[in-house]
């Protein structure tokens, strides 16, 4: 006799228990740490929308309106058309940095992808461990 076969079944099923309970905290740990990373991306991602919205608004005021005078005086555009250039590439680059921000949001890249694997590989050894299992109690 091997000592596996040995073993009583309140001992497996003890040892069942203990061993998922083992893979559960193990499973948990994982996923606490997935999130946590995900939970940095998130903040990280708000920092460049905040970030792109100060520049896009009050602090590029200033350098825009000497972009204005810049292409008025030195270039020969009129003050409508200067503004106009001048702001049309401030929204652009706003914009810009929204679309960053908000692709670095997207669901899919918040989802944990690698506990979601490492669950399902314990599932499919859980049923090949649980199937020879099966077929000896059948055979006996």
């Amino acid at each position: 006799m091997t000592p596996m076969q040995a073993r009583s079944i309140p001992d497996l099923f003890m040892d069942l228990v203990a061993q998922l309970a083992t893979l559960l905290r193990k499973e948990g740990e994982l996923a606490r740490t997935e999130l946590s990373e995900k939970l940095t991306q998130i903040a990280t991602s708000l920092g460049l929308i905040v970030t792109g919205a100060v520049l896009a608004g009050a602090g590029l005021v200033v350098l825009l309106q000497a972009a204005v005078a810049a292409l008025v005086e030195n270039a020969g555009f009129s003050q409508p058309v200067a503004a106009l250039m001048v702001g049309g590439a401030a929204l652009i680059l706003g914009l810009i940095l929204k679309a960053v921000a908000a692709s670095r949001m997207k669901a899919d890249r918040l989802v944990p992808h690698k506990t979601i694997h490492q669950l399902q590989r314990d599932v499919t050894v859980a049923k090949e461990q649980a199937r020879p299992d099966h077929e000896r109690q059948q055979a006996a």
